[in-house]
Order: C-alpha cells, then structure tokens, then sequence
C-alpha cells in the first residue's frame, strides 16, 4: 500500500488527486507545513529536501509530484491516466508535465516566496511581474484547450490534475486561471469527479475551491 506524505493545498494535491482517482489503496499522513512537519527529523530521513509531497511504496521513496505523478500512472496503467509508451499522445503527456513543474509551477513559487528572491523593497513588483507573466502562461494554455475538453484531447490525464492544481494556486491572485473560458471549464469537470470531491473532503478545502 502506498503512503503519502502530504499537506493540504501544497504541491501534494496533484499526487493525491491521482491516487484517488486510480482507487488503489494508500494511506496519508499528514505533514503540515504551517506546522513545520516537514522539518521534522523522521520526515527529512525520507525527504531531505524539506517539501512534500513524498510516496513510499515498500522501499522505495520518491518525491518531486510530477516524479510520483509518474510513477503512479506506471505503476497502474489500467487506470489510462497516462498514454501508453507506444501512443501518439505520449509526447505531448510528457511535455504537460513538465512545463506545468518546471516552468508554471516555478513561475509560482516567485509570487510566493518573493522574499526567496528579491529584498523586502521590490517584493510587491515581483509578485506584479510574475501574475502577469502566469496570466500570459494560462491564457496559451487556454487557447490551446479552445478545441478539446482535456491537454491530450477528449480523455483526462495526469497532467490535468496537475494543471487543476497549479490553476488553483491562482484563485487568490488578481488574475485567476478559473476565469478563462476553455480552462474554467476544464477546471469544473475536474472539480466535478468523485475522486477529487473526495480528496478535497479530505484535506478539508472550501470554496473558492479552484
């Protein structure tokens, strides 16, 4: 059985979205980061790196989402939540999954953690600056959705549970992801599935809830 380490909202929500739409069995711990859980001695045995999410299957651990989003579609490919190797899809599944960590989700972190980044003094133009360019990402990702009702077409992946997440993390800002016409309404399908109706109950999240 599966063991995810997660804290409501993070960068978990994608793998717990996926692990509750394959219907495997697992188990959540929770590990608050308000709380400093993921600072913990025990926690940092497994993740080193201080941030959640983290999956243990037996001996193996992995964290990075989009490394357990992986994994988990692998692992269970009878829930079609990743093409096969072999599909014409799997190019552009792969593509997804990367840009939604690696350039949408980074964009993010900034508007977030500016202080990271910049001295108090600039810390307001950065959070400016980076809802502007991640409008700028949304909206081609809005344009491409202007045809189809998924990333990869008519079936859901794990890219667009990535993609309800890093959109979610929008909903406070004064340019959300949720008001663009094609991505709203993939973001309210996603919303309407019984796994992430579930996942949400869990991790007690209330409206706005994307």
């Amino acid at each position: 059985m599966y063991t995810l380490y997660h804290s409501p909202s993070s960068a978990s929500m994608a793998p717990h979205l996926l692990l509750r739409e394959l219907g495997v069995p697992h188990e959540l711990v929770l590990t608050s980061t308000d709380a400093g859980d993921h600072r913990r001695p025990e926690y940092l045995r497994l993740n080193p790196h201080a941030r959640v999410p983290t999956l243990v299957d037996g001996d193996t651990v992995i964290y990075e989402a989009t490394a357990i989003g992986l994994y988990l579609c692998e692992r269970h490919p009878e829930g079609g939540f990743a093409p096969p190797i072999e599909s014409p899809f799997r190019g552009d599944f792969l593509k997804w999954m990367v840009y939604l960590t690696n350039t949408v989700q980074a964009e993010l972190m900034l508007y977030f953690y500016p202080e990271r980044y910049v001295p108090e003094a600039q810390t307001a133009a950065l959070e400016a600056t980076v809802v502007d360019r991640v409008a700028g990402m949304f909206a081609r990702i809005d344009a491409h959705l202007a045809d189809r009702p998924y990333l990869l077409g008519d079936r859901i992946s794990a890219a667009d549970l990535y993609l309800f997440m890093v959109s979610r993390w929008t909903r406070n800002t004064t340019k959300k992801a949720r008001d663009l016409p094609h991505l709203g309404a993939l973001l309210a399908r996603v919303m309407a599935r019984p796994g992430v109706q579930e996942a949400y109950a869990i991790e007690g999240i209330v409206e706005p809830y994307y």
